[in-house]
């Protein structure tokens, strides 16, 4: 698996979770109690002596310098722990006085280094990981995925995909959730405030097409779609809403004056052109030096900016067109369902 993943463009710095798992190499030693006594030492005492010789012992009383106390460690010399030979030659003395080499006392032992087994949920866990270079998240893991497939791995083997892919999916997931949830949201408020369900479908209708200017100002600047341009694609909704309120708001304000259908939404498109252009071109404006990647910090909020200038950009003809279009066929097949029930 590691031969072909490496294989991905983009893919770099494989650690294929085996030779990354193996443990450094062990010194053990095993003390014979009954040699040990009759030398005039305890196990306990070889034990410490042999862990004072690799890692050192802590120090019974610690150095204390500006009212801190220092933990002090107490090694035998470099010399003593440079090999197997050198620490098994190395000359222990004990609580009653006497004298021996550890050798005469344990054996020393050094072990080669082993790998170790990780398990989850009881089951044998190998982890590879790796590092991308030149490429998106994306587009790295179809690759590593189609790889991966291709290898037809044994059903007992179970492939999971983790890392900052899992967090990328589990961030979309809520991100949808959000999305869908302001949609209706907007939707209840739209028809408490209209009483009509032309115009919240309406909006709607609009809001939902204006989405497709962030992916078509995405794909020109190929800007990856990542957290942020999805936080952006939310924006948008909001903002889209927005202007069409301000245009059914002015043809509810017609109709009441005496005009018709027709002419009252011409109308409202008219009186509402300007409001609409400039509270747009005034968004546009403001998250240009972000789309710019002007100043520190700005290449993360990027693809957010980009998204609500190409969203907003387009919801100005949008709004103006679709919006009008929909609520007045909408509201009339309302009106023709009354008069066929009444």
């Amino acid at each position: 698996m590691n031969d072909c993943i490496s294989k991905v463009t983009g893919v770099v710095d494989i650690l294929n979770g085996i030779d990354n798992t193996i443990s450094n190499p062990a010194t053990v030693f095993q003390v014979d109690p009954m040699i040990a006594s009759r030398a005039g030492f305890t196990p306990e005492e070889v034990a410490i002596d042999a862990t004072a010789i690799l890692e050192g012992e802590p120090a019974a009383t610690p150095v204390v310098a500006n009212d801190i106390a220092y933990t002090i460690r107490v090694r035998y010399p470099s010399a003593n722990r440079g090999s197997v030979e050198a620490m098994g030659n190395t000359l222990l003395n004990s609580s009653t006085g006497h004298t021996a080499t550890l050798n005469s006392l344990a054996s020393v032992k050094e072990l080669p280094g082993q790998n170790e087994i990780r398990r989850e949920n009881l089951q044998r866990d190998v982890t590879v990981t790796a590092r991308l270079e030149g490429t998106d998240l994306g587009s790295a893991i179809k690759a590593v995925q189609k790889t991966v497939d291709g290898l037809h791995l044994p059903s007992s083997i179970r492939v999971m995909y983790g890392g900052t892919y899992e967090e990328q999916q589990k961030s979309f997931h809520d991100l949808l959730l959000v999305l869908l949830l302001a949609i209706v949201l907007v939707f209840i408020v739209l028809l408490f405030e209209f009483r009509t369900l032309a115009a919240p479908v309406s909006i709607l209708a609009s809001a939902i097409l204006s989405t497709s200017g962030v992916f078509l100002a995405l794909l020109i600047t190929r800007t990856d779609f990542n957290i942020a341009s999805f936080m952006g694609l939310i924006m948008v909704i909001g903002i889209v809403a927005k202007n069409g309120i301000l245009l059914l708001d002015a043809d509810q304000k017609f109709r009441l004056a005496g005009f018709s259908a027709e002419d009252s939404m011409i109308q409202a498109g008219r009186r509402r052109l300007r409001p609409i252009l400039m509270t747009a071109l005034a968004a546009i404006a403001g998250m240009l030096p972000l789309a710019l990647a002007m100043g520190a910090g700005s290449q993360m909020l990027q693809p957010l900016a980009i998204a609500v200038i190409g969203g907003i950009g387009i919801s100005m003809v949008l709004s103006l067109l679709i919006t009008p279009a929909v609520h007045y066929y909408l509201s009339h097949a309302e009106l023709r369902s009354r008069r066929a029930a009444g």
